[in-house]
């Protein structure tokens, strides 16, 4: 009987048996008790034999593979592209009595063979691979005769072509376990909404009906806000102003803060104007050389920092617990990456605060940043289509009106631990109560709305189309003729803050999108026209009348006591959560048949407003966002069906 065999059959015995065991091997590795939701995917690993864990970062992931690597014998691989992460998690596993290793390309050439050999003859339980490994042969023919028990898929939304951190290198994850069809297999993750997660487990080849778990995102300590910066200055006024509420001043010892910057150039920029306002700042990007951007990291992570300013090349691997501020002087790519960034503050669970900074420019500059040429190479058109809706995913949420930390839960599908209101973000804390609107006022301002982008489109962007609105005297209005037409202040009576909030929001409903050109302007999308001429849907919310002066977010940590939230409802009725979730199992079942994406075949966000409308025709079906003529003639009758049945 083999080692792994005996330790299998005991871990597998009598309930109590197996909570002792698990128990004696939680406190060989450090922990007086699990954390929720650890011990259920401990389990499900164990007997299940397959899982999908999606957790935030800091929630405690690594010990779900590190416990059964104990327990199961043999050796556990962990895929993971986290260097930093395996060295620490390594020396604090050997310093349990845990023998362990990691491979990957910092090692030189003498030393990943020593270890290589080592591990052929089996003298770790955990050994930690960069995924940069799998393309050796020699790897590989050595993975195939080890005693493996169990795969564990670190950041296993690296996987998904359509998730916002794609890597070439791990779509060789799905050849490793077919290697392995004798190990379980666990895939982890902080960023995967059900589409992503479909992906993964279609490119890892797992059955269909493996196991998911969601936990963990909600994060009521973290006071988000959102920020509408339109100069220079209020963006600097907003990151000083955050500081002192997250960090008092320079030299206070209040923790730590990481400022995020959208370009090389701006994370210097920021970093110099920082250290001059007093501050032990340092810029970190990959531009800088290896060892400066390697003092930074470590200047960090020994608080010898209080603020570390930049791009999303930093971040992976860091567990600071006293982070109290992270601040974005620009949105990032999509709600998966900013919530990633966001939730590096406060995982010592005491209040922190997340700071987001936009402005009208973010939504062409992002277009243009994603259809800009990668190495003279034009990007793949759906690809870019694809990014440009997880980018407008993050906007909805920045305008929207609701619960800010309910909205990301339900966008993670983590509907089990919504808030009903976390009474701290800014929309918690500063929005009135809505009154009640009338629809087809709504409507008829969308469309006035709509008329002078179609008026502009082509010629101007968004500030010519809110001055044209607003009756505001405008030199290319009046060179144009555009000043003496009847869309000229046809929203006189609103601010120009509120008429932009308006048409931004119009934007992410997809109405008005922007040509790709170096200074981009707007046009009507085919629905924005359909809506203009009244012959498609308007589901929308205006802005608040506070739109563009938000308030920052309270410190106040009492409940909402269940305030009416003004914004689009995202529905939670058991029955449309069923719904989507046969949803989610024929959209995977049809992309499998196809060998496509799961999202080529719909979106979460269509399969959401499938559940909720419920369309009975093709005809309806049309109606849903994201289906048109094309799909619904392909996949119409199969999604129907599924409706039909949930009826």
């Amino acid at each position: 009987m083999t080692r792994a065999t005996s330790e299998l059959e005991r871990v597998t015995g009598t309930a109590a048996d197996r909570d002792l065991d698990l128990d004696a091997a939680l406190v060989r590795l450090g922990y007086s008790a699990f954390r929720p939701g650890q011990r259920e995917a401990i389990e499900a690993i164990l007997h299940e034999r397959r899982l999908l864990l999606v957790a935030p970062t800091g929630g405690g992931k690594s010990l779900i593979y590190q416990l059964p690597a104990v327990v199961l014998g043999g050796t556990t691989l962990v895929i993971s592209p986290l260097i930093s992460l395996m060295h620490d998690q390594v020396a604090a596993l050997m310093a349990r009595g845990v023998a362990a290793t990691f491979l990957a390309a910092t090692l030189n050439g003498d030393e990943i063979r020593r270890r290589m050999s080592a591990l052929a003859r089996g003298e770790f339980a955990i050994a930690y691979v960069a995924p940069e490994r799998l393309a050796f042969p020699g790897f590989r023919g050595l993975v195939r005769d080890l005693e493996c028990p169990l795969v564990a898929i670190d950041e296993a939304h690296c996987i998904s072509e359509w998730g916002h951190d794609f890597r070439p290198e791990y779509l060789q994850l799905g050849e490793l376990v077919a290697d392995l069809s004798g190990a379980r297999v666990l895939a982890c993750t902080a960023t995967a909404t059900p589409v992503v997660r479909d992906e993964i487990i279609e490119r890892l080849g797992l059955p269909s009906d493996t196991r998911q778990l969601v936990h963990g995102f909600a994060r009521p300590n973290l006071g988000l806000s959102v920020h509408d910066t339109r100069t220079a200055a209020e963006c600097v006024r907003t990151v000083d102003g955050a500081l002192f509420e997250a960090l008092g001043t320079p030299g206070s010892a209040r923790g730590t803060a990481i400022v995020y910057a959208p370009t090389r150039k701006q994370t210097e920029e920021e970093s110099a104007r920082l250290t001059r306002e007093g501050w032990r700042t340092a810029a970190y990007h990959a531009g800088l050389p290896g060892p400066v951007r390697e003092r930074a990291g470590n200047a960090f992570r020994d608080g010898a920092l209080e603020v570390i300013v930049a791009t999303n090349a930093f971040g992976m691997g860091i567990d600071r617990p006293d982070v109290r501020a992270v601040i974005h002087l620009s949105p990032p790519g999509s709600i998966e990456a900013y919530y990633q960034e966001v939730g590096r503050a406060g995982r010592d669970g005491l209040d922190a605060i997340g700071v987001l900074c936009t402005s009208p420019a973010d939504l062409p500059l992002r277009r243009r940043l994603i259809e800009s040429p990668n190495d003279g190479v034009a990007p793949d058109p759906v690809r870019v289509q694809h990014k440009w809706s997880m980018f407008l995913e993050l906007m909805r949420w920045a305008e929207g009106g609701t619960c800010r930390h309910d909205a990301i839960l339900r966008y993670f599908g983590d509907e089990a631990e919504t808030l009903a209101g976390c009474g701290r973000c800014d929309n918690c804390t500063a929005l009135d109560e809505p009154g009640d609107v009338d629809a087809a006022d709504t409507a008829t301002v969308v469309r006035k709305a709509l008329s002078a982008v179609a008026r502009t489109q082509r010629r101007f962007g968004l500030q010519a189309a809110m001055k044209l609105l607003a009756g505001a005297s405008d030199p290319r209005l009046e060179r144009s003729g555009l000043a003496t037409t009847k869309t000229f202040g046809a929203l006189r009576e609103k601010s120009e803050e509120w008429i932009l909030a308006l048409l931004r929001r119009c934007v992410t409903a997809g109405w008005i999108d922007f040509t790709s050109a170096e200074r981009p302007v707007v046009l009507l999308t085919p629905s924005g026209k359909a809506v203009l001429f009244g012959e498609g849907p308007v589901r929308f919310l205006l802005p608040p009348a506070s739109a563009g002066r938000l308030r920052p977010p309270s410190t106040s940590t009492s409940t909402s006591g269940g305030r009416k939230r003004r914004g689009v409802v995202v529905s939670t009725n058991p029955a449309d959560t069923a719904l989507f979730e046969a949803l989610r199992t024929k959209r995977l079942e049809l992309a499998r048949a196809e060998g496509l994406p799961p999202y080529v075949v719909a979106s979460d966000r269509t399969l959401r407003e499938l559940a909720e409308i419920r369309p009975r025709t093709a005809a309806q079906l049309q109606g849903i966002y994201g289906i048109g003529p094309a799909k619904a003639a392909r996949y119409g009758d199969a999604l129907l069906a599924v409706i039909q049945v949930h009826r």
